[in-house]
């Protein structure tokens, strides 16, 4: 029975790449890769002449028994389109598969854009969390960041160009102007990594149209909350309503921030609505 080596490869440079992953890319009988023409640049850059095969979003599954099947026999390596599969990338389904099979699965480590990410942001290292890309619809992603409202370890996580600004909009509203990091086209020629309160982030982007492949890392909560004066919490509440925000989830996004109940933040409302109103 053959091996299934999980290969981590460059997310940009193609220096990026160890002796042991150039050697395993070698020696192995076939290659799943996520993007084949991704990975025949850094093969062609290394003289590696292993054939390949597809194995991307949509066809994982098709193509499961497939290189199930070559692995029976021989050793094969899956490498995502950059960094290491499995991590928000096609391999999941493959690798547990192998493990259910009795088939050894064996780590060949190196890129990873949420490590070198946060390496260089700026934020807390020795603990965080990575909750992958944040959701697509708004009304969905402001519910993940309210769960992680009170959260105290680094945020780390993925974002599209074209979702950049909203994200980072959402982030302000529900989380404060909290510290981020944005690491943009890490190891590329055009790298950049902004670091700044998520207001001034905003600035940033909106003069300046995000492109490239982004990482976003979002200061944690603080560990013991300040609790908030009456009219701090009616000024933030003001702020939020004034943005389009709904008194209901206003409330409780104020409610996580001030670490005050509900139902106090709720009859501060009232008394902003009755003043509004007189």
């Amino acid at each position: 029975m053959g091996t299934l080596y999980v290969v981590a490869t460059p997310i940009g440079n193609l220096e990026d790449i160890t002796l042991r992953a150039l050697r395993v890319l070698r020696s192995v009988a076939l290659i799943a890769a996520e993007d084949t023409r991704a990975t025949k640049k850094l093969l062609a850059k290394y003289d590696i002449e292993t054939p390949l095969t597809s194995y991307f979003e949509h066809n994982k599954l098709t193509k499961l028994d497939y290189i199930l099947g070559v692995v029976q026999e021989k050793d094969v390596a899956i490498v995502s389109e950059a960094g290491t599969p499995g991590i928000s990338d096609p391999g999941f389904e493959l690798i547990r598969a192998a493990i259910e099979r009795d088939i050894r699965v064996v780590p060949v480590p190196g890129p990873s854009a949420v490590i070198a990410a946060l390496s260089v942001s700026g934020l807390p290292t020795d603990q965080f969390v990575y909750v992958g890309f944040l959701p697509r619809r708004r009304g969905e992603r402001r519910r993940a960041l309210q769960l992680l409202a009170l959260e105290p370890r680094t945020i780390v996580a993925y974002e599209a160009p074209h979702r950049l600004l909203e994200s980072m909009q959402d982030i302000e509203e529900v989380l404060g102007n909290r510290r981020i990091a944005v690491a943009r086209e890490l190891t590329k020629m055009h790298e950049e990594i902004l670091r700044a309160p998520v207001a001034r982030a905003i600035s940033h982007f909106a003069a300046n149209p995000p492109r490239g492949e982004f990482t976003l890392l979002i200061e944690g909560a603080e560990k013991q909350p300040r609790v908030l004066e009456a009219d701090e919490i009616e000024e933030r509440l003001r702020q939020l309503v004034a943005r389009g925000v709904s008194s209901k989830e206003a409330i409780s996004v104020v409610a996580h921030e001030a670490a005050v109940p509900r139902r106090e933040v709720y009859r501060l409302w009232l008394d902003i609505k009755n003043t509004i109103s007189c």
